[in-house]
């Protein structure tokens, strides 16, 4: 919905004031308000397409009985279609008919027309119908498993394997499914795609908001040209199964599209060799802090951290809970004509112009020690290092904080008082630690409660100051709300994710500490007392803010 449609519902006495200042924030943050509005019971589906049709004068046309497979899919890409939501229903002669649900976004629908080399004609049709539309298209990967029965089972070794794949080629239907499974995991916003291969089933499933959803079952004795495809085109030896073996694939899904890398591993099972493939889009990462999810104390003790002319900022948290996307909002906002920023990152995911970035290898020789060891002699003013994973590392790091440069990086730990004894148990000496580090922020990252999301009853008192939650936010007004489930999010009740942070600066008395040889609990203790708010409470805050579930946060936090 634009901001168009908003003062037309307004200007028509559809919606109130209210209402359409609701619609104009979940309009800002980007949310798909036309669903909300019907939810909300102001309008249904087929009143909103009906009173468009007559104020705009453009027919309206009832999409239940369309037959999908006449959509003109070559003309314009999914990802388009999906991001504007509209769909062609069909062409005659140089007229291209789109449906849409919202007729104000018509600059939007006039290019998509033009790149087309076709004139536009409006067609309104009901949101909802459209939307499922939209569902089906992206899921037609099933549809191409219907011709990989005939696919044999041989065992693809050496060169019978490159001949296997050679019948196949680019248009056979394990490369079409391969490559359809990649495209709609792009378009659902997934991050890893796995292909497993069990002793009576073989899936695949797609990593959505950090939960694994199975979207697909293949045939089980198509799991070797599977296998042997994803491998070719990653360059990867076909004929090793013995091994895991990593690569990288780049593909162009549309001509004149950026490029999207696929970061490949493979893993010897008992029936086949099972592929995650980790998409690395850097244009899908949000690298605005005002949308990652801190609260304003929280950004301003990161901000104020990283401006600082040298030190250390460490980010800790599990593997996938944003630390990359974390580091490189920091990034993006020192990145000046003044500065020199390099990294290193194994590999780099995000692509971000004006930073010098290395890809380590550790086969070449190029660690993350060498690499930093290079970057110093390079005229640093920024340095991150993708992890701290060695005493080597470590020191090097340090000794550039130490030394006038600001430095970056991560490291696994649970919370950030416990990155401290990470850090001595690596053998860090306690004084390069406490006259180094700036600020250290753990991180976790929650599922947003989609827009279906309904107001709940309050657990009892009781349960809720056992969650973490103090006498004081208790007696603030506050909605609880619980997942619900729509087409949006597929029945799941969540829809997007959120960060949850714990950022805690190492003031003069921690460094006392630390120069004592405390421990964690010593940290942890004072860092309280000066307002930490911990990764539980922080996530309770977002439980407040009605921006996800008690359920995730107990889930999430629960270290």
């Amino acid at each position: 919905m634009s901001v168009g449609l908003i003062r037309v519902l307004y200007k028509h006495q559809i919606i109130d004031a209210e209402k359409a200042e609701k619609l104009r924030q979940e309009l800002e943050q980007k949310r798909p308000v036309i669903p909300m509005l019907l939810q909300s019971g102001v309008i249904d589906a087929d009143k909103l397409a009906s009173f468009l049709s007559k104020v705009f004068s453009i027919p309206y046309l009832n999409l239940e009985l369309y037959n999908q497979s006449l959509v003109p899919q070559d003309l314009i890409n999914l990802k388009i279609m999906q991001q504007y939501i509209c769909v062609p229903i069909f062409k005659r002669g140089n007229r291209l008919f789109l449906a849409v649900s919202d007729p104000t976004s018509i600059q939007h629908y006039q290019k998509i027309a033009t790149d087309a080399g076709c004139i536009l004609n409006l067609v309104i049709v009901r949101d909802d119908q459209l939307r499922q539309i939209l569902e089906n298209l992206g899921q037609e990967s099933t549809s191409l498993l219907e011709g990989m029965d005939t696919v044999g089972d041989a065992e693809a070794t050496g060169n019978n394997a490159m001949s296997a794949d050679d019948e196949d080629g680019e248009n056979g239907p394990v490369a079409r499914f391969v490559f359809k499974v990649l495209n709609d995991a792009l378009n659902s916003g997934a991050s890893d795609i796995h292909f497993e291969f069990y002793e009576e089933m073989a899936r695949v499933r797609f990593r959505i908001d950090g939960q694994l959803r199975e979207v697909v079952r293949m045939p089980l004795n198509i799991r070797n040209q599977i296998a042997s495809r994803i491998k070719v085109m990653a360059k990867l030896d076909i004929s090793e199964k013995r091994i895991p073996q990593d690569g990288r694939i780049q593909i162009q899904f549309r001509k004149g599209a950026k490029p999207i890398d696929f970061r490949v591993s493979t893993l010897p099972t008992l029936f086949g060799e099972k592929i995650v493939m980790r998409i690395l889009n850097s244009d899908a990462a949000t690298l605005n802090i005002e949308q990652l999810g801190f609260e304003p104390f929280q950004k301003e003790l990161l901000l104020e951290a990283i401006h600082r002319p040298y030190g250390m900022v460490l980010v800790t948290g599990p593997t996938g809970s944003g630390k990359t996307v974390s580091l490189y909002t920091c990034l993006n906002i020192l990145n000046t004509d003044s500065v020199n920023i390099s990294t290193a990152e194994d590999p780099a995911e995000i692509n971000l112009p004006g930073i010098n970035q290395v890809n380590v290898n550790d086969k070449q020789g190029l660690t993350f020690a060498a690499a930093l060891k290079s970057f110093l002699r390079q005229d640093p003013d920024i340095i991150m290092v993708g992890e701290i994973r060695d005493l080597e590392t470590a020191d090097i790091a340090i000794k550039a904080a130490q030394t006038g440069h600001m430095v970056f990086s991560t490291l696994h730990t649970n919370n950030a008082p416990a990155t401290l004894s990470r850090m001595l148990n690596m053998g860090v000496a306690p004084f390069n630690i406490a006259s180094s580090v700036n600020l250290i922020m753990a991180q976790r990252l929650v599922r947003r409660l989609c827009t279906c999301k309904a107001p709940a009853e309050r657990p009892p008192e009781f349960a809720l100051k056992k969650a973490g939650f103090s006498d004081e936010d208790l007696a603030k007004e506050w909605t609880f709300y619980r997942p619900v489930g729509c087409e949006r999010c597929k029945g799941k009740g969540y829809k997007g994710r959120a960060g949850v942070y714990e950022v805690m600066p190492i003031s003069d008395e921690m460094q006392r500490i630390i120069m004592n040889n405390g421990n964690e609990v010593d940290i942890s203790q004072q860092a309280h007392k000066e307002g930490l708010v911990d990764l539980r409470h922080a996530g309770l805050l977002k439980v407040m803010e009605g921006i996800t579930s008690l359920d995730e946060i107990l889930a999430t936090t629960n270290d």
